[in-house]
């Protein structure tokens, strides 16, 4: 998601932060210290409330973490990859592969929100249990603030809309009783473009009328639409490029050279004679070792070029996106997501180069399609 921050790891997974959560939980915690705590347990000193909303406000962030690393895991156990977790204002997004059949979709959509209602009843049952104990005070208060922010999370990413977990447990649902799974996401983007417009009148009329919160919740709406939009948007593709191969969408031939030529070699001999800004590079016995891109070359120093190879600044293959002919195209770029290989996608075939797919290569295709031109023969003409 556009501004975020890497932040650190979490069960190994990258973790990112919007810039909207710590204002989320700014705002949170003004709430909690300045109005919820001196009316539910009043007579305390500043220092007390504001201590107790500054531990409120972590609590939840660490609720916000199970949410996702709940996504996470149950993703990894069905086999699905996970390339990031992002906290944002309405919980988090959990960036991953997409799930080969509707159950596992259903399943990994659905727990985010069950642990967010499971830690809500925890911590209300535990409010409770602390008054009962020991009284009504500011930690009964915490816990049971804490509670009601993790049931009303839950519950409204419970709504059928994406980018909201409700909106994937709908497209899950979808799926499995059409079986397109394309049709799926639109319907679920669609949902959620709808929402989101629902929730900026809502927030503007509510501000308007005095209510300044009414500003912040335009802002989710807001958030929501270029989301859903951008999986709309993605479900497109893939309806495009439905039973393309990699062979209908590649390059090729495609200029490359070998990987112990020096910089300065590598761009007078194959660079400057290229049509890509990213070269694939071969080894010693004419196998694929790598790709390298012009602003890396341009970025090697003048009085280096003639004495430094270019393998030593390309990337290696083990870091490219490497894909068969035959492949499902929409495959292969799930794999080449920012997370994974990132593109271009280097076409081998039984350890030889053949080809290479660009985005300039997806997007003639996507724009063919719009054009009502096919550029995938049918399934029965394959080899």
């Amino acid at each position: 998601m556009n501004g975020s921050v890497r932040v650190g790891h979490v069960l190994g997974v990258p973790l990112r932060m919007h810039w909207s959560v710590p204002v989320l939980i700014v705002l949170l915690a003004y709430g909690l210290g300045h109005q919820t705590l001196p009316a539910w347990a009043p007579g305390r000193t500043s220092a007390v409330y504001a201590l107790a909303s500054a531990v409120g406000a972590v609590l939840l962030m660490g609720s916000l973490l199970l949410h996702e690393a709940a996504h996470a895991v149950t993703a990894r156990k069905k086999g699905v990859s996970v390339e990031d977790v992002t906290l944002w204002a309405l919980g988090g997004l959990t960036k991953m592969g997409r799930p080969r059949t509707a159950g596992v979709a259903f399943w990994v959509a659905v727990v985010g929100p069950l642990t967010s209602l499971v830690i809500g009843g925890v911590a209300v049952g535990a409010g409770i249990g602390a008054h009962a104990v020991i009284g009504w005070g500011v930690p009964a208060a915490v816990l049971i603030w804490l509670g009601w922010a993790n049931l009303l999370l839950g519950v409204f990413n419970l709504l059928p809309a994406a980018p909201l977990d409700g909106g994937r447990v709908v497209q899950a649902v979808i799926w499995w009783r059409t079986g397109d799974r394309d049709r799926a996401e639109r319907a679920a983007g669609r949902s959620g473009q709808i929402l989101g417009a629902v929730l900026i009148a809502f927030g503007w009329i509510s501000f308007l009328r005095g209510n300044n919160g009414g500003l912040w919740i335009s802002l989710i709406g807001l958030f929501m639409m270029i989301i859903a939009n951008a999986e709309r948007q993605r479900a497109g593709v893939n309806t495009a490029l439905r039973g393309v191969r990699v062979d209908d969408a590649m390059s090729a031939p495609v200029a490359s050279g070998a990987d112990w030529l020096t910089v300065g070699r590598f761009i007078d001999e194959v660079a400057a004679h290229s049509r890509h800004s990213v070269m694939p590079l071969l080894d010693f016995e004419g196998r694929p070792s790598g790709a390298v891109q012009l602003r890396t070359l341009a970025a090697v120093p003048a009085e280096a070029r003639d004495t430094q190879r270019v393998r030593d600044v390309a990337t290696p293959l083990s870091r490219c996106t490497v894909a068969e002919p035959g492949e499902l195209l929409s495959e292969v770029l799930e794999r080449a997501r920012p997370g994974g290989g990132g593109m271009p996608v280097l076409v081998v075939d039984h350890g030889q180069l053949t080809g290479i797919v660009t985005m300039h290569d997806v997007t003639r295709l996507f724009q063919l399609h719009g054009l009502g031109i096919t550029t995938a023969p049918p399934e029965s003409t394959r080899p």
